[in-house]
């Protein structure tokens, strides 16, 4: 049994991690090596608002592990304003601008608009039927019809099952859990949705986004039951990502500490390195 997992937030760079989660004289363009060192996965969502440039794909290959992955998000011009139509040229520059990562790419998602419902499902067939297969994607929906467990979330979950795409599962009830004051909770709460979590594994890589309280204790009763699904995966052998937000990800790495800590004593697996990590070098990381 593969007890294979990755873990890892949707940034590795934040001012507020020197001296706490990065060492302290370590500087923005050092600060990938440094997250690498810990964790082993990181969610990419700086593709969403643009293409990156070949020179810089080419620095965070350099800087990373080869067992790190990145996943990265389809650019909102694909997913938001083509609404997945005549979008080829873009989705072909997109993925031949990654291939200098090669290996390193985890799972590409898709986020997709609220306002993508039922009636896009015709589009999503035809996006997800034309891009290339070496490589492995993953959708999130954020229409209520899609957790309405009607026809039209069936119908969601068969196209993506057969073709071995992973469902994004966000999950944050963390985040509504209790009354918010502070101002990074009530702009987090403001931009993400409350939705019900329905945890799926359609792929062969589950992918978690787990928006959590800024007050770690009021996480736990949500984080226990991924605790049971992880292992359930694991065990049948899918390879799962696990990605930890707070309002301002300054706790972020903490908390998927915390996390990783409890699947590690369930499952016999390593810590994770000690921080504030060295910025050097890349390290052998410890998921496995």
């Amino acid at each position: 049994m593969s007890h294979a997992y990755h873990l890892g937030l949707p940034i590795w760079h934040h001012p507020d991690w020197s001296g706490e989660f990065l060492a302290a004289d370590c500087r923005p363009e050092q600060a990938l090596s440094g997250y690498c060192s810990v964790f082993n996965a990181v969610e990419g969502n700086t593709t969403f608002y643009g293409i990156p440039r070949t020179s810089t794909v080419q620095r965070w290959a350099r800087q990373t592990p080869p067992e790190f992955r990145f996943c990265f998000k389809f650019p909102r011009s694909i997913s938001h304003q083509q609404a997945l139509a005549h979008c080829g040229h873009d989705t072909r520059n997109f993925l031949e601008t990654l291939a200098p990562l090669a290996e390193r790419l985890g799972p590409l998602f898709l986020q997709l608009p609220p306002r993508f419902d039922a009636g896009g499902l015709a589009a999503l067939t035809a996006f997800l039927d034309g891009l290339p297969g070496e490589f492995s994607y993953a959708v999130e929906v954020r229409h209520p019809v899609f957790f309405a467990k009607g026809e039209a979330e069936r119908q969601l979950n068969r196209l993506l099952h057969e073709r071995a795409v992973d469902r994004v599962i966000l999950d944050s009830r963390a985040l509504f859990a209790t009354p918010a004051s502070d101002p990074d909770s009530l702009a987090t709460r403001h931009r993400k949705p409350r939705l019900p979590v329905h945890a799926v594994a359609l792929g062969p890589h589950p992918l978690i986004r787990f928006i959590g309280h800024p007050r770690q204790t009021a996480n736990q009763r949500f984080l226990a039951p991924w605790l049971d699904k992880l292992a359930a995966w694991m065990a049948e052998g899918h390879q799962p990502f696990f990605f930890v937000h707070t309002p301002s990800n300054r706790d972020a790495p903490a908390l998927a500490g915390h996390f990783h800590q409890q699947l590690a004593a369930r499952l016999g697996l390593p810590p994770l390195p000690r921080w504030p990590a060295e910025t050097a070098q890349p390290a052998q990381l410890g998921l496995f």
